[in-house]
């Protein structure tokens, strides 16, 4: 979507409301609920337009003939701009009550099937298949990072392929904090295609911060990928995944020599400084040249100590990733969706509001009960990132952070 392309969704203000009771008494009390918006805007001020601390007025009223709910439209003085307001009780686009939907569509994270959603909750099962790709349709930096003193400088980025009605396609994923914060499908892994995909997150993350420059990235070796990031961000400096070099070697030993080459493997990647991790490079280099035959374990080896130069851009920023674990985990996660979905059947477009569905959905699920009690603080990767949830409710806080579509407007 083109920045100055405006949707129905960031002219719809999603805003937290103790109550349906309450609600309905602010849309009979204007007094009210000027009192309960600028509340919102002292405290959340991302989730209203800018121009509205320097007034507006209440422009028109609509009836909601689905849920038999009356919503105002407000008009910002400054610029003129019309936006609905919807309490956070009901769907984009009024499809539902939001508690109706809450259980059904957290059940997707498992994931139950839509046909199975539809013979537990009733219902068709297109009802539950929409709504649940309708989160997609957001902005998913935007909606996530609520500051942007709090947009990520370092960033994991990697792609899975899927299949899409039994093509194969790539789903560039960039992952910091625990979240998911850029997700798409395309079509190849040539380095311009991942430019593209990888370029959503480059667009909302500027959307968000214009001045945003992340300090690194970790990837794999893929050419294509390290080539998507330095021309999306110049200066940005590329960190290689060590794990995926330990990887291949595993793959290629057994027993006490494998166990052996993984500990001076890992024993390199503990080098606290760049003299000591080129020096243990030396050494294993050494150590393999005198103690392993020729042939694709020596490869292995010898080609993670020539990979010296892309390792070592770490040390000079400390606070990088140096391995691709935190994007793993939540591919796991992806990859285990889409298999039980058995992949995407329908257009590309809507595979790729499918994974950004998936991706807003990780980012707002409720942690466990066992974390929970083992943290309390802690509920959600939301609220790990930004330090507080809107709402107790993951699919309430969803809404309310999507207001405006994720946009700063």
């Amino acid at each position: 979507m083109e920045p100055s392309t405006v949707s129905i969704r960031q002219t719809s203000l999603c805003l937290p409301f103790d109550s349906e009771a309450h609600y309905q008494t602010c849309v009979e009390n204007l007094t009210m609920y000027r009192q309960h918006i600028e509340a919102i805007r002292r405290q959340h001020a991302e989730l209203l337009p800018k121009e509205i601390a320097a007034g507006y007025s209440f422009h028109s009223k609509y009836w909601s003939v689905k849920q038999q709910l009356l919503l105002r439209r407000i008009q910002v003085k400054a610029t003129g701009r019309v936006f609905l307001i919807r309490p956070s009780l009901v769907m984009p686009y009024m499809v539902a009550r939001t508690d109706a939907l809450d259980k059904p569509l957290r059940l997707r994270q498992y994931p139950v099937p839509f046909e199975e959603l539809a013979y537990q909750f009733g219902r068709d099962k297109m009802v539950y298949y929409r709504a649940w790709v309708s989160l997609g349709r957001t902005s998913l930096v935007g909606t996530t990072v609520k500051d942007e003193k709090r947009l990520p400088e370092h960033l994991v980025a990697d792609e899975k392929h899927t299949w899409l009605k039994g093509q194969k396609v790539y789903v560039p994923t960039t992952v910091a904090a625990g979240c998911i914060l850029g997700a798409s499908v395309v079509p190849d892994a040539a380095a311009d295609t991942l430019e593209k995909g990888y370029g959503e997150f480059a667009q909302e993350a500027r959307a968000v911060k214009p001045a945003y420059q992340p300090q690194s990235v970790c990837t794999d070796g893929w050419k294509g990928t390290r080539q998507a990031w330095t021309r999306l961000f110049k200066t940005i400096t590329l960190v290689l995944c060590f794990l995926h070099s330990v990887l291949k070697i595993q793959d290629r030993c057994r027993g006490a020599l494998r166990q052996t080459l993984l500990d001076k493997a890992w024993h390199v990647y503990e080098a606290t400084t760049k003299g000591q991790f080129a020096q243990r490079l030396r050494r294993l280099r050494a150590w393999a040249g005198t103690n392993l035959s020729e042939g694709d374990l020596k490869k292995a080896v010898l080609k993670l100590c020539d990979r010296k130069a892309h390792f070592a851009p770490a040390y000079e920023v400390p606070d990088a990733a140096r391995t691709s674990n935190a994007v793993d985990r939540l591919l796991n996660f992806l990859d285990r969706v889409l298999y039980a979905m058995r992949y995407f059947h329908g257009t590309e477009d809507t595979a790729r509001l499918g994974v950004r569905a998936l991706a807003l959905q990780w980012n707002f699920h409720p942690y466990s009960q066992r974390v929970q009690r083992a943290a309390p603080q802690r509920s959600s990767p939301f609220a790990d990132l930004n330090g507080f949830q809107y709402h107790p409710n993951w699919l309430h806080n969803l809404l309310i952070a999507s207001s405006m579509g994720g946009q700063r407007l």
